[in-house]
């Protein structure tokens, strides 16, 4: 059976449980990203069976104007996660900080540093991208 790792908005009214992350996760200095949550970056990793346990009735969705999608709870507001264009909520990024416990996500980037505010330093231990991250794949 694998662990299942949990997590909630600030009032608790959404919780879920996730099985898997995966590998990469960054911290994003994008511009919507620093006003959803409120910060110099959000971080957020993708997961696997997403499971929302409660409060699915008080997520809200809004879509920007390039098509991305970010959910809040409605009630708290908390930030729990991003969609590209098009994705279904299965296939949301959560937000790292909404999970309750340890979790093995390890940072190893940060994206689209050229919207970093000019009061946020970058990390000298990361790899650092100024726009999205480019993934090559391996053709054979």
């Amino acid at each position: 059976m694998s662990k299942k790792y949990s997590g909630s908005c600030l009032c608790g009214g959404v919780t879920f449980s996730v099985t898997n992350f995966n590998k990469q996760a960054a911290n994003c200095y994008c511009t919507m990203c620093r006003k959803f949550h409120g910060a110099a970056f959000g971080t957020l990793v993708g997961v696997s069976d997403l499971t929302w346990l409660d409060g699915e009735h008080l997520l809200k969705h809004y879509t920007a104007n390039n098509g991305t999608i970010r959910t809040f709870c409605n009630d708290c507001g908390s930030s729990l996660g991003f969609r590209v264009k098009g994705a279904l909520l299965e296939n949301i990024e959560l937000a790292i900080a909404t999970f309750d416990e340890e979790i093995p996500v390890t940072i190893d980037a940060q994206i689209f540093t050229n919207n970093k505010a000019n009061w946020s330093h970058l990390s000298n231990d990361l790899q650092v991208h100024q726009e999205a991250r480019v993934i090559y794949k391996c053709s054979t």
